[in-house]
């Protein structure tokens, strides 16, 4: 048997399939095994082991998402807080001060005037 590469999840198809199968044996009255790893209670408990990680994984998720959310809210009202503030700096200081500058906007003095291209005629 190849060894097994236990850092990727196992698809949802085969743990259903497994799960299934969990719950067929469930019915075999007879089923007796000298291994330890593949008995009725072994079974039983690593089923439960993941139903409880899966659980605490969604919780898990579901804090992290809400986390997410919450950065995302608070990352864009940092963002129109300093907008609202160069636009009254802007009005208090005028679009060509250095305080304009000072606060990350370009003093309107330095901006390039638009010119005209010339036009090569083409003979």
């Amino acid at each position: 048997m190849p060894p097994q590469n236990t850092t990727n999840r196992l698809r949802p198809l085969l743990i259903s399939q497994d799960i299934d199968s969990f719950h067929g044996l469930q019915t075999v009255n007879t089923y007796n095994t000298t291994r330890a790893d593949a008995s009725s209670a072994n079974l039983q408990e690593a089923y439960q082991a993941m139903l409880i990680s899966q659980q605490t994984e969604t919780e898990k998720l579901a804090l992290y998402r809400a986390a997410a959310d919450a950065a995302r809210l608070a990352e864009w009202e940092f963002h129109n807080a300093v907008l609202a503030m160069k636009e009254v700096v802007r009005g208090q200081y005028g679009s060509d001060s250095d305080q304009a500058q000072a606060v990350g906007l370009k003093k309107k003095s330095d901006r390039k005037r638009p010119s005209r291209k010339k036009t090569v005629a083409m003979a």
